[in-house]
């Protein structure tokens, strides 16, 4: 077993998955000397290069867990470039010409692309957008050597012949490997979840969403002679009829990262991303304002990602199996929060285990990290595919003043927990 060689414990964990999931949680692991092995599916570390949103929670998160980490995000984040808008999560404008009244207005004094409010955002300076490929690539500098093992497709889980309890996995290739216990990071198709609450049952997989999106990257300069420079370097949202378009700064500001929705009822590929054309995705913003028209026609070589979510489950937990970060609780990116979730997960669960000093201990952990960690997650889940429909005008229709009545505190409550708290909370659960 791969493991730092000075560890006191009893067990040793597999952790499945070398997500920004997986790689957090070992991190935090293994500062207190926690035997594991981590396995990952594919040939070497790397992620699909895109933007990823962090809020002030996950920020905090970060520190709390490890410096190590939150130096890594500090070296790859970027906020907004305008100091004033510093505390905006972001600017929101409406994007779609089909909100105009007659004398081309979408609400008193303001036209399409205006900015109509800013959501803000009071809670510390630990946020901002990463490209998620840097990111990941300051995080593998902090796994030492010998601690992944790669080309580890999990497809089997098995209770051990020996007695012991252990848990057998079982990979693509054929061999296996034993382990005292398994936290499955192995996101949002993830083999440990359909394991944990039964491949029969509804909520071991994903389900669409109803949205899908088209993401793309645009070079700082090009995004400033298009737009400006407020609505190029600074967070903004662009609200339609069953569509929205957002954009940030990442790359310390030289890239504006893009990410535009549409809606589908359906989704029958197998493949979730898959290649368009320019013209499929010009025709999904047909109609849209001047400000959208310029930044779709700018997207070069367009993905459609469709969005997928989880059904809520009983459990995160069952036997010497705990599920972390996607593999609990994907969630569609519409409030930006389900990378932090993944990042709170490993706090709660990296400080619980390292209290833990065997195996009775260790599933003492899980259940005390599922007690607490499972109401807050489901709920962000459910409130970001409401989120989804209200930028979409399909929760309050097209009314405006609703819409920033919502924003103006829809996002408090995952922005201002108090982590330290609901760390104490579990280890309360787990001392009983």
């Amino acid at each position: 077993m791969a493991s730092t060689g000075s560890s006191s414990k009893s067990y040793s964990i597999a952790v499945v998955g070398g997500g920004i999931s997986g790689l957090c949680l070992a991190i935090g692991l293994l500062q207190y000397d926690i035997p594991l092995t981590i396995y990952e599916a594919a040939p070497h570390f790397g992620e699909i290069g895109a933007g990823v949103a962090f809020g002030p929670n996950a920020g905090r998160a970060m520190e709390l867990l490890s410096p190590k980490i939150y130096q890594a995000f500090l070296k790859c984040k970027t906020g907004n470039a305008d100091n004033s808008k510093s505390d905006s999560w972001f600017t929101i404008r409406v994007g779609d010409a089909r909100k105009e009244d007659k004398e081309g207005y979408v609400r008193e004094g303001k036209k399409v692309g205006d900015a109509l409010f800013d959501v803000p955002m009071h809670s510390g300076g630990g946020r901002g957008g990463v490209y998620r490929a840097h990111f990941l690539d300051e995080l593998v500098k902090e796994v030492p050597d010998g601690v992944a093992k790669f080309d580890k497709r999990l497809v089997e889980l098995g209770e051990a012949q020996d007695g012991s309890g252990d848990v057998v996995l079982t990979f693509a290739d054929g061999s296996t490997a034993q382990h005292s216990a398994i936290i499955g990071c192995d996101g949002i198709k993830s083999l440990t979840r359909k394991w944990l609450v039964g491949r029969d049952n509804p909520a071991s997989k994903a389900v669409f969403s109803g949205k899908y999106a088209y993401r793309g990257l645009i070079p700082m300069d090009e995004a400033v002679d298009l737009l400006g420079d407020d609505a190029a370097r600074n967070s903004q949202m662009y609200l339609g009829y069953h569509g929205h378009l957002l954009t940030f700064p990442i790359a310390h500001g030289k890239t504006m990262n893009v990410v535009a929705f549409s809606s589908r009822d359906t989704w029958e590929d197998e493949k979730w991303v898959v290649a368009t054309s320019k013209q499929d995705m010009e025709d999904d913003f047909q109609g849209w304002g001047p400000h959208v028209t310029k930044i779709v026609k700018a997207m070069q070589k367009p993905d459609i990602w469709a969005l997928f979510e989880h059904p809520p489950c009983d459990t995160y937990t069952k036997g010497r199996v705990c599920l972390l970060g996607d593999a609990a609780h994907a969630t569609t990116p519409h409030q930006g929060a389900g990378a932090g979730q993944c990042i709170e997960d490993s706090y709660i669960l990296a400080n619980l285990v390292k209290d833990a000093n065997d195996v009775n201990g260790l599933q003492r952990a899980f259940s005390a990290f599922d007690q607490v960690r499972r109401e807050r997650t489901q709920k962000i889940v459910k409130t970001s595919h409401e989120a989804g429909q209200m930028y979409e005008f399909e929760l309050f229709g097209d009314d405006l003043d609703k819409i920033e009545e919502s924003y103006k505190h829809r996002m408090r409550w995952i922005w201002d927990i108090d982590l330290e708290a609901q760390l104490e909370q579990a280890q309360q659960i787990m001392k009983q």
